[in-house]
């Protein structure tokens, strides 16, 4: 480790679907500043959701600002910043401005969104194909992934398609934007759009296949034939004007970043131990956030069914990644709480508290119960199969859907905390066949690490625990997805040598949730049977 003055510090960026985070931490991991600002979502149907890459950069530089004042410190003290963000394709045109994606024609609006779903039908072509990349995504390709969104792209715009001169996962847009460089991390290259760094390559007979072989005899140039590790310093580091917007001084060390659920990861399974030593392969990290996602590491190569993976430094460099995770997480439970008609109930009492309904709801669960296991007794006949935005993993069925099973009419609050628990418990659920998935190829974890902003709740943290009887633990800071692009600028910056040494130096662990008795666990293991009949029958029926 080089010394460098005590007070200096470092920015992480964290771009999730509805806002920018940025935070300021010192070098041993504190959070010394904050600030959010929102970003547009726009949607059509048929699932298609878009954003706008200047209005992100705004928010980003906006964020950065007022972070740095509300840490009160020195804005030259600042050594370094790095990103994290949603795998959105951004799309970049001559003289670097945005072109539209989609017939409305509105360049602004130059950014698919990680859940979008138009191109279910391209992704579904591509595995078909069943090619050779296929092998490290889990056998199957999602529409959430890149090269169907270019399929997509170029069969249906392919004035657009043929005009871009850059196709950005909205991590890299982003230390393009603070760097000018055309760097791409490996982490999104590698986890979005088959890039394979076991090898060291990109496959040409891949995109030939797919019709996409114009990138090929492009030499990679227009999505990135310069793939690096995250925290790598990139370029000059941060250029002239985006030192302006931000506020900071320019040329300070720009990192190369990582996707958001992998920053969280980074963030959290890293840290020490009760026995002295860091495990970062011991740990499942949990991503709980709009979405969710869970981060698998492993020395050994593991290829789990519908689980995307095996990808190599991906998080964790030198070792490999599986990646799993629930389309919608936290939107699936803001959405369910609508459907019920005590919803605008709720929604009067969460203005007068001045608190989330999710919240609201968990505070009036707590309140019936003698201990956060004894929930599960509240959502006694009322199941949930969340899945209004398809399966991630482990069965990979972007058209699966939501199952709702056991309501009456009763339209009190009440009977809204009752779905609310079985919503999460069915949430619960879904990460537990991930686990087993896993555990059934020899991906052994020895604890569930949550993180994201709909994972802060200890009721929450010990219904997953119960439901899939595995010891939860929680990072000691708040903010483990800022804290994970901020060690990539400590990194970068030269504090540490290496990833592995900024997990050990800037994380630890805080809270721990233990698995409930056989009581609970009895009645956890019945209402799984149930989520799984559930979940079999939607699939037989759908049609």
């Amino acid at each position: 480790m080089s010394h460098v003055d005590d007070k200096t510090y470092v920015i992480g960026v964290d771009v999730g679907t509805g806002s920018v985070r940025a935070g300021v931490f010192d070098l041993q991991g504190q959070l010394i500043g904050v600030a959010k600002r929102d970003i547009t979502l726009f949607s059509a149907p048929g699932a298609r959701y878009e954003q706008s890459s200047d209005d992100i950069w705004q928010a980003v530089c906006h964020s950065v600002l007022a972070a740095v004042e509300d840490s009160r410190i020195n804005a030259e003290s600042v050594i370094g910043v790095s990103f994290d963000a949603t795998c959105s394709l951004v799309v970049i045109g001559p003289q670097s401005q945005p072109l539209a994606v989609d017939q409305h024609g509105i360049h602004q609006r130059n950014v698919i969104v990680w859940m979008d779903q138009r191109a279910t039908e391209q992704a579904k072509r591509i595995n078909e194909q069943g090619h050779y990349v296929l092998q490290y995504v889990g056998q199957r390709i999602s529409p959430e992934m890149e090269t169907p969104k270019l399929m997509w792209l170029k069969a249906h715009y392919p004035t657009t398609y043929h005009a871009a001169q850059h196709f950005f996962d909205l991590t890299d847009f982003l230390t393009w934007r603070a760097s000018g460089s055309l760097a791409r991390s490996i982490c999104t290259t590698v986890c979005k759009w088959t890039y394979l760094a076991h090898e060291g390559r990109w496959d040409d007979s891949y995109f030939q296949s797919i019709g996409l072989g114009d990138l090929v005899e492009q030499n990679y140039q227009r999505i990135g034939n310069e793939i690096v590790p995250p925290g790598t310093p990139l370029a000059n580091g941060l250029t002239q004007d985006a030192a302006a917007q931000m506020g900071l001084r320019a040329g300070i060390t720009v990192a190369a970043g990582l996707i958001d659920a992998h920053a969280g990861g980074v963030g959290s399974v890293g840290a020490i131990a009760n026995d002295g030593e860091a495990n970062p392969a011991a740990c499942l990290a949990y991503v709980f956030g709009t979405s969710a996602c869970t981060l698998t590491s492993s020395v050994n190569r593991t290829t789990v069914p519908g689980v995307w993976g095996p990808y190599y430094s991906a998080m964790v460099p030198g070792l490999w990644l599986n990646e799993a995770g629930q389309s919608a997480a936290g939107a699936a439970i803001d959405h369910l709480m609508t459907l019920h008609p005590a919803y605008s109930e709720l929604s009067k009492q969460t203005q007068v508290e001045g608190l989330s309904p999710a919240v609201v709801l968990s505070n009036l669960a707590k309140r019936q119960v003698a201990s956060l296991s004894d929930v599960v007794f509240l959502a006694d006949g009322v199941h949930v199969v969340p899945e209004f935005l398809g399966n991630r993993a482990p069965f990979a069925d972007p058209e699966a859907r939501a199952v709702i099973a056991g309501l009456d009419m009763d339209s009190s609050l009440d009977s809204l905390v009752k779905l609310y628990i079985a919503g999460i418990c069915g949430l619960a659920y879904g990460l537990r066949q991930i686990i087993d998935a896993q555990a059934s190829q020899g991906l052994q974890v020895s604890r569930v690490v949550i993180s994201g902003g709909a994972g802060q709740d200890p009721l929450i943290r010990q219904i997953i625990a119960d439901a899939t009887r595995m010891e939860v633990v929680a990072p000691s800071t708040a903010e483990p997805v800022m804290l994970g692009a901020a060690m990539l600028a400590a990194v970068g910056a030269g504090f540490f040598a290496d990833l592995e040494q900024a997990m050990k130096g800037m994380s630890s662990f805080g809270d721990h949730y233990l698995p409930a008795d056989d009581r609970i666990r009895d009645r956890h293991n019945q209402r799984f049977e149930a989520f799984t009949r559930l979940q079999q029958t939607a699939r037989e029926l759908a049609c």
